[in-house]
This record gives structure tokens, sequence and C-alpha cells, in this order.
């Protein structure tokens, strides 16, 4: 499988907003804060062009964002029941993803995994292992406008049952040759074949981009 990367115009307005995001971080002059802030807005103009999105908004959000740019970090938890994989479905598009989701801050990963499981689909998990560190933007469809990065832990399955929740509309194990459609910026099929090697070996270093 061919991995692939935002589309040009996004990958440039990241790099401005980060760009803009950080000079306004350390600006010492008001002359570079304006240049600054109008390099925010023209990130915000590049995706309200070929988005559809409302540029006042994104400036908003773009300015709210704090201190020096980084990446994101989306943390995801690979549930096994047998030879099942749990899967949650999406409010958002109806699509299906191991349950996770963006790190808080002042959290363990570990203990990120362990929360985002629990709301998401009722269950109950222990984090045993990473299976793989990716950039998250660079197969399947971006999370949002901002650069992630996306942990894989490998849980052990602990107690409690299905429930769906104000994310996830149901919840289910499936066998990874019959699984439901993807939500692809959330679980990609590279995602679930890295699952599944691990399983086969479990001495298996963990993937990474």
């Amino acid at each position: 499988m061919t991995e692939s990367g935002p589309p040009p115009w996004l990958a440039w307005a990241r790099e401005i907003q980060a760009l803009a995001q950080t000079g306004l971080t350390y600006s010492e002059s008001e002359y570079a804060t304006r240049r600054y802030q109008r390099l925010t807005e023209i990130a915000a103009e590049m995706v309200q062009s070929c988005a559809g999105l409302a540029a006042g908004l994104l400036v908003e959000d773009f300015v709210a964002q704090p201190g020096y740019a980084t990446p994101k970090v989306d943390v995801r938890g690979a549930v096994l029941q047998g030879d099942k994989i749990l899967l949650v479905q999406e409010r958002s598009d109806g699509h299906w993803c191991m349950p996770g989701g963006w790190a808080d801050v002042g959290d363990l990963p570990s203990e990120v995994v362990v929360r985002e499981v629990w709301e998401e689909s009722g269950f109950h998990v222990a984090p045993r292992k990473v299976l793989g560190v990716y950039d998250a933007n660079r197969s399947g469809t971006p999370l949002e406008f901002y650069h992630a990065y996306k942990v894989i832990f490998l849980c052990e399955l602990e107690g409690g049952s299905a429930r769906p929740s104000s994310e996830t509309a149901a919840v289910g194990f499936f066998s990874f040759d019959n699984v439901p459609p993807l939500s692809a910026n959330r679980t990609h099929e590279r995602h679930l074949a890295e699952v599944q090697a691990h399983l086969r070996d479990p001495l298996r270093p963990a993937a990474f981009d």
C-alpha cells in the first residue's frame, strides 16, 4: 500500500500556520507581530478557499493555539477478544475505528488509552505494549487541520460490556477479514495489519514512521 500525505494546499497552510504561531510566541516587535498575524490570516484564507471553511473562525482557532507549534497526539487501543478486534462506530461519520482520541495535557499516554476505551466502548482494559507510532496525516485522511501523531497500544481486555457513548453509536468485535467501513483518519487498514503482525509475532518491535 502506498502512503499518501495531505494535499499540497493543506501541507502549505499547515506549515504557514505553524510558523506564524511560533513567530507570535517569540515576537519581540510590533512589526514582526503584525507580519505573523497576517500569515495566520493567509493560512486561514487558504483553507477557506480549498475546503470551504469560515476563515474568521479559523483565525480565532489558530490564534488560540499557544506556544511553539507541535503535533497533537491521537491515542488508540487495540483490544482483542479471541481473534476479533474491538471497533466503535463514530457518530460523526458513521464509520468504525479502534477506540481512542486526543491525549489530554497532564495524562500519561497509557492513562489516555484506558480512559478512551472505557468512555467509547464500555470495556476496561490494561495497556500492554506500544504497537506503533504513526504520522496520522500520511495515511488515510488527516484528523483535522493540525498535524498529529498516532500512538496505538495493544490492550488486554479486563472486563466491562459493550456500551455506546456520546461519541460512538455502536460497539462490537470483528474478525480482521470482515471489518466494517473504517473511519480512515482514526483507524486505517495499515494499523489493523500491524495489529495482526504483532499477534503473529509477540516479539515484533513497535512500528514507526
